[in-house]
């Protein structure tokens, strides 16, 4: 038998979800592969608890929005150059870039120029079919594969003339056993307190934004309906702001950490108010009716109201194709008419239960077409990647 073949799989991702799926992307790898894979790239602290060793810390490039963006351009052009550098040095089998395309087609584009022979494959389409379409076509240069996790993706690529686009299912719709409450649990769903899960978002702007907002909206609830137990899984790196906002609230709220906490929460709550991001998916597919706020600076606000084209900016809407949540954006992200929205969801009545009707169709739409596993979908195309990579141009 001949010496055991290593391949080099390099991973960079952006922010928060992407280092989860890159976490159990390599879990995946490591088990599917034949051969001995190093890792390498940009990731966060679920990745490292997979022996990852990241270039630089995440939140150095965990970024999002116009201005945000602008304050820290020096920093962010810094680490895509160290980025890129890391990268042509290794010479990885595959580069596999996860979502966060402000970042990582920036670190892809610049790797197909400098490396052409590296395979790119894109883990997460960016939103091309909601907001500036003439991005599926300006990917197909330097992305050789999108791996979709939703399942209108890949005709949205074919349409607008962009990458070869796979949908590999949504690595969620593996977690069903810890997204779902067992017999017990759905009692307390239904008993006394009436347990509610808040999610002001990951990032620093958006905590800062939804925080006072959604503690105001708590106490009108309180006042309409009587008391609420409100749990809130906090964000570790943002822990100390989020407990320094809650501090300000009028109705106590639980802070709990980590993923298994916040699953937990999800198992036991009546209802959510959340803000806009891959949490809506998860509680839909928790079954937790919810209620979505989201707020962005002005400059944003102009900006977005040109480029997006989208009936709804809520993930589960937009898979059922109907706005089967309830949203508010902006100036309607206020205490009234989120609390207007988010009573009758914890008192029950028509409004949940057309919620819940929706939310139970999720699964036969989020299905892969066979059946299987979204990961060990997702890694097959990765270690096909690196397979069939052609030969290094000649010096």
């Amino acid at each position: 038998m001949g010496p055991r073949v290593t391949k080099r799989i390099w991973l960079v991702a952006g922010e928060d979800s992407g280092d989860q799926l890159g976490a159990k992307l390599m879990r995946v790898l490591r088990e599917t592969s034949r051969e001995t894979i190093d890792f390498g790239g940009v990731g966060g602290e679920a990745m490292i608890a997979e022996g990852f060793a990241s270039l630089f810390p995440l939140d150095d490039v965990a970024v999002m929005g116009y201005l945000p963006v602008l304050a820290r351009a020096r920093t962010l052009l810094r680490r895509i150059r160290e980025t890129v550098a890391d990268v042509v040095a290794a010479d990885p089998d595959v580069l596999v870039i996860i979502d966060s395309p402000g970042f990582t087609h920036a670190v892809a584009a610049k790797v197909r120029k400098a490396a052409p022979h590296i395979p790119i494959v894109d883990y997460v389409s960016p939103s091309v079919w909601a907001w500036r379409p003439w991005r599926a076509a300006k990917m197909r240069p330097f992305i050789d594969h999108v791996m979709a996790l939703l399942p209108f993706e890949p005709e949205a690529h074919r349409r607008l003339g962009g990458p070869l686009c796979t949908y590999v299912g949504h690595p969620l719709i593996e977690r069903l056993d810890v997204l779902r409450p067992d017999p017990a649990e759905r009692l307390l769903r239904t008993g006394e307190p009436r347990h509610l899960v808040v999610l002001p978002g990951s990032r620093r702007s958006e905590i800062e934004r939804l925080m006072p907002v959604f503690g105001e909206t708590l106490a009108r609830v309180v006042e309409r309906i009587g008391p609420v137990e409100a749990t809130l899984p906090a964000v570790n790196r943002h822990r100390a702001l989020i407990e320094r906002l809650a501090l300000a609230w009028t109705v106590p709220v639980r802070l709990v950490h980590g993923e298994a906490e916040k699953f937990a929460a999800f198992r036991r709550a009546r209802a959510a108010l959340a803000a806009s991001g891959t949490v809506t998916l998860e509680l839909a597919l928790s079954g937790v009716p919810m209620v979505v706020g989201y707020k962005v600076s002005r400059i944003e606000e102009v900006v977005a109201r040109r480029l997006i084209k989208v009936p709804s900016i809520v993930l589960p809407n937009l898979i059922l194709a109907e706005n089967a949540m309830p949203e508010f954006v902006q100036a309607d992200c206020n205490p009234r008419t989120l609390s207007d929205a988010l009573a009758p969801l914890l008192a029950g009545g028509p409004e949940r239960d057309r919620q819940v009707g929706a939310l139970d169709r999720l699964d036969g739409l989020m299905r892969l077409p066979c059946g299987g596993d979204p990961s060990r979908s997702a890694a097959g195309i990765v270690l096909s990647a690196a397979r069939i990579r052609p030969a290094p141009p000649p010096a």
